[in-house]
Order: structure tokens, then sequence, then C-alpha cells
């Protein structure tokens, strides 16, 4: 097989070179060109014929969003991983980066002093990330889906779970900008995102939907018509007190290499709400919700898959497809609609009893 290869665009010396040492250090990998700020990227683009290109946000001349908008202008279909850093600002540039049809994002190390601290975070963090984009490999379906009419399930619907990752927010911003102010249910979100990204993409989301979006908080009561979203490094739970429903979060150990992780959502709304929970699962690498959706397919209730020609990564949705659990399979322009319409039915149905 061909090495993928990846041209990478930062105006630190150190970071160029220290990327540069660890993706060559694998065998699948081969750095075919550097560049210290976004014109010379944009020049050696056509001359090193890159799969993947890693691009710093922070530059002199021309940064990362003009060069983002220039390589989507120019080159539409090459793979771009913005390579930011955990602060307030990078974090913003980054939402917004992928908006303007960045790919994906990886953080930067914290501490670029320690070669092995620093070695371990771009082999977890970014190189994952560039063999997908690099080599497109996703999941191939090897089995039907078993499609189950909505009318199976006469429970009325109580909550929306949600479980995202890559290109999650785009795909969230489809999905709940057409969700109605009088959303009869409260909406619960993991997407895959560090500390302080999240609550920015809550209060992103917020001013463009209609109902309010919101970083869970331990305690909350949950009510219709709102979303929250799981906080970055922390899991979301619900636990019922009394009549209510309220949010938790925790640290316990991370799972699928994932905190948040939608797996631990979705068993805590299996074991609180049962048949009368829908869960969602849209792009994104790994397998996260697999075996949350099958304790939510156990306890009576649906799950709805976003389809692969919509998805950037079709990774999570296809895992859940091969297992059999989905219950539709919806494209992401759908989405909102099948959600609406299944919360609809079983109201009607209940009321009509």
């Amino acid at each position: 097989m061909p090495k993928i290869r990846v041209l990478i665009v930062d105006d630190a010396v150190v970071v160029r070179s220290r990327v540069s040492k660890i993706l060559s250090s694998d065998r699948e990998l081969e750095v075919v060109g550097v560049a210290a700020n976004g014109r010379i990227a944009l020049a050696k683009i056509p001359q090193v014929n890159p799969d993947v290109v890693i691009l710093d946000i922070e530059m002199p001349e021309m940064d990362g969003l003009q060069t983002l908008s220039a390589i989507r202008q120019n080159y539409p279909h090459l793979p771009v991983i913005m390579f930011s850093t955990s602060t307030r600002t990078g974090a913003i540039a980054t939402l917004e980066a992928l908006s303007l049809g960045a790919s994906d994002y990886a953080t930067k190390p914290s501490n670029l002093g320690s070669v092995e601290a620093t070695t371990q975070h771009i082999q977890k963090e970014l190189i994952p990330k560039i063999k997908v984009f690099g080599a497109f490999s996703t999941p191939i379906t090897n089995a039907h889906p078993i499609i189950f009419p909505v009318h199976s399930n006469i429970e009325q619907v109580d909550i929306v779970a949600i479980g995202v990752s890559t290109g999650g927010p785009n795909a969230l911003t489809v999905v709940l900008k057409k969700l109605p102010a009088d959303l009869p249910v409260p909406v619960l979100i993991v997407q895959h995102m560090p500390p302080m990204f999240t609550k920015l993409l809550a209060e992103q989301l917020s001013s463009k939907c209609q109902i309010p979006v919101d970083e869970a908080v331990p305690g909350v009561t949950l009510k219709p018509g709102h979303v929250w979203i799981a906080p970055g490094d922390f899991h979301l739970v619900v636990q019922r007190d009394k009549d209510v429903v309220r949010l938790d979060t925790h640290q316990a150990a991370p799972e699928n290499f994932c905190r948040p992780s939608v797996d631990v959502l979705l068993r805590s709304l299996a074991q609180v709400y049962g048949a009368r929970a829908i869960a969602v699962i849209m792009t994104g690498m790994g397998q996260d919700g697999l075996h949350g959706c099958q304790c939510i397919r156990e306890a009576g209730g649906q799950v709805l898959v976003q389809d692969k020609a919509s998805s950037i990564v079709w990774g999570m949705p296809s895992f859940v497809v091969n297992a059999g659990l989905a219950n539709q399979i919806v494209p992401l322009d759908q989405m909102a609609d099948e959600i609406m319409y299944r919360i609809s039915y079983n109201r009607n149905s209940i009321s009509g009893l």
C-alpha cells in the first residue's frame, strides 16, 4: 500500500520539526513537505500532491482560516486537519474552521518540551485522523440493517440522545436548527471534544437554534425543549430523583478511549427511561455508542443512524448498523424530521389509546 502523503503547515520551527519526525516514524505515513505559512503551503500543494494537510491556525502573512478557504476553493476534496492550541482563542478558531469545511481538528501538545508526552499525544490525537482521511478507510457494511417500523413501539418518547464525533459540529447544526421551539422532550449530546471546546460549541449552537443549548451542569433538572452537551473530559449521565430526572457528570475511566463517552450516557438512559428513549448515532470515528445502543434496544428504545453518504466518517454509525441495532438509517438533512416524526407519532398513538 502506498504511504499517506502529509503536508505540515505551521509557523513554529519546533512544531514542524517535531511533528515531522513523529509522523515519519509511522510506516504508513510520509511527510512530503512543510510550510511556515499559508502562502507557502498553497504554492507547495501542487508540487508535493499531499493526501492530507495539517494546518496551524495562527500564522503570519496568511493564517489558517484564510488558507483553509483558499484550499477549499482550489482543492475542495483535499482533507485538512486543523492543528490548534487548547485555548479559548484556539477553540473559537477551530469551530470556525470546521464551519468553513475543515475535515477535522487535533489539539497541539501542551508541553512540546517533553519528547515522550508530545509523541504520545500526536500518536493518539493526530495520526489516527490522518490515516482515516488519508486512506478514506471507513468500515465496510457487510450486514443489512434490521429496520423496525415506528409503530412497533407505542411507548411515548421522553428523551433524545445524540452521539457524534468527527464532523459533529456541522452535523449538529443541521439537526438542531430544524427542531422546533416547542420540542416536547429534552435532548442530550455527547460530542467528542476537549474541555472549553464543548462550552463554546454549546454557545455557538444556541445562537443558531430555536431551542437553548448549554453545556451540562450536575444537578440540573431535565426539561422539554432544551439541549445539553456533555462537558469535555466528563462523562454525562442521568439520574432519577423521585418525579424528576437530573443531570450528573463524573470522571470515571474513559470508554472507547473517550471521555465523554456515548456508551456511558446511553446506558444511563436505558436504565432511567427504558423504551422511552431514542438514541441517534451520527458521523464519527470509532465505535463509541455501539454498546449503549444495544442497551437502548434491549430496553425497548429506538436507534436512528446517520447514513454513509452524508457522514464525514462512517465509523460510529457503521458499527451500529452492522450489529443490526438500527431502527432506521437516515440522511443528515432528514434526521430532525425523523426524530420529530417518531416523537409525534408515539404521542399521537398514546393519546389515541
